[in-house]
């Protein structure tokens, strides 16, 4: 939008109701509102996510490559995890009413509900947060390339990730009915060579991440 010499746009608006800015919703208690320079045009190096979630409802692995996030909790509970890139740790840290935990930009993260009516203000240093979401990853990436790459079965990589629904922002999905896997104990037993192998500095395996404009 075009703006004036003093920097506002040619009918600035000052202020707006987050409550009717839906970006994503799974149901009534597992939601999320959006607040950008599209809804409120005199906005500048600010954005937000108005978050709400019940126990054990996650906001799917993604990262912003735009912008830092700060998460803070206004209701319930929350573990917010990321992985440092440069450790290749993963960093988990629970937060109740009044704490945050800060993102850097870029950090591969998500965040998991631990109760019921849990709260969460994900703020942005950008008007506009760029997204890159795990299940649009999953289900864009050509399988052959997947498979090539990481010495998998191609076909057993495309009855895998059948399932995910892109632009998933809020998982496990409603229609989710998972058995109890039963994994081989050679496979158990490669991941746990795999993880002894590479786990220098050592993995923090604590268990304690939507943005777009459509």
């Amino acid at each position: 939008m075009a703006s004036h010499m003093d920097g506002t746009p040619p009918s600035p608006q000052y202020t707006f109701d987050v409550n009717k800015s839906s970006l994503f919703k799974k149901d009534n208690n597992n939601y999320i509102n959006v607040l950008g320079v599209k809804q409120l045009n005199t906005l500048e190096n600010v954005s937000l996510l108005d978050i709400f979630l019940s126990a054990n409802n996650v906001i799917e692995p993604h990262y912003h490559p735009n912008a830092a996030e700060l998460v803070y909790c206004i209701s319930g509970a929350a573990t917010v995890s990321m992985l440092n890139p440069f450790t290749k740790q993963i960093l988990s840290y629970s937060i109740t009413p009044g704490q945050v935990a800060n993102i850097p930009r870029s950090w591969w993260h998500y965040e998991v509900a631990k109760v019921d009516n849990t709260h969460l203000l994900a703020i942005f240093d950008a008007p506009t947060p760029e997204v890159i979401l795990g299940s649009d990853i999953l289900k864009f990436t050509p399988a052959n390339i997947i498979s090539h790459t990481y010495c998998l079965d191609e076909n057993q990589w495309k009855q895998a990730i059948a399932p995910v629904q892109p632009t998933t922002y809020i998982g496990p999905y409603k229609n989710c009915n998972r058995a109890k896997e039963n994994i081989p104990h050679q496979y158990l037993n490669q991941q746990l060579q795999y993880i002894q192998q590479y786990q220098h500095p050592p993995y923090v395996l604590q268990y304690q991440q939507y943005w777009g404009y459509r």
